[in-house]
């Protein structure tokens, strides 16, 4: 069959076999889903770092549910993030929050989009981006269809509820600006994403939250 030819957002990748990786992505076309991606020694192995964004040719296989992908090219070089230790950091919390959350084979509408711009955002921040988890986490759920209010939050809110009313009254730039100390911060993000759990019904365990709670301390 011929090659299609997508542009898909990297989340996470995992070996199979000797010589290849199955690679997971958000794609516009495919939603969250896995391809098959051939490597060798020469392979570039930096073009499937999380949250890079790819162009990339698949090959649909109809007597397989993996897919193989090919020629990628990168479509941004994130620089930004990449060469920043702690937007790094975010980007992987970032990742992996999507790949927590969202189903193989589930695709919802605008949401690629959606992620393209977090990523791009964030890449191009300078500075005051220690709250952009808290954002994206709020974000996330408007993008999945539900509309995180005070109300809805309060029972999981706690001594936070404050803060996070200032966050759902703030556009982008205040709620970057909104002065939390790093615990406070990481209960906020842990809370979230308990919400999150809460409306999509999905464990998510992200093993990255513990790093944020490191280097935000």
């Amino acid at each position: 069959m011929a090659a299609e030819n997508i542009r898909l957002i990297v989340l996470a990748h995992t070996k199979f076999g000797e010589n290849a990786l199955a690679l997971q992505t958000l794609s516009e076309a495919y939603g969250r889903r896995s391809f098959l991606v051939r490597v060798g020694p020469k392979t570039p192995m930096a073009l499937f770092l999380p949250l890079n964004i790819l162009e990339a040719d698949i090959v649909p296989n109809p007597k397989s549910d993996l897919w193989a992908a090919r020629n990628f090219r990168p479509l941004a070089p994130l620089s930004g993030i990449r060469d920043n230790y702690y937007k790094n950091t975010i980007s992987l919390f970032m990742s992996e929050v999507l790949l927590r959350t969202l189903h193989d084979g589930v695709r919802e509408e605008g949401l690629y989009a959606w992620c393209e711009r977090q990523v791009l955002t964030l890449d191009a921040l300078d500075a005051d981006f220690s709250n952009y988890p808290i954002r994206f986490l709020l974000e996330f759920a408007v993008a999945l269809g539900f509309q995180p209010g005070e109300e809805d939050l309060l029972p999981l809110a706690g001594e936070h509820y404050r803060v996070l009313a200032d966050f759902l009254r703030s556009d982008f730039s205040h709620s970057m600006l909104i002065p939390l100390g790093g615990a406070q911060r990481n209960a906020i993000a842990e809370l979230l994403i308990r919400y999150l759990e809460i409306h999509t019904e999905a464990t998510i365990n992200v093993r990255s939250l513990a790093v944020l709670r490191e280097i935000y301390q």
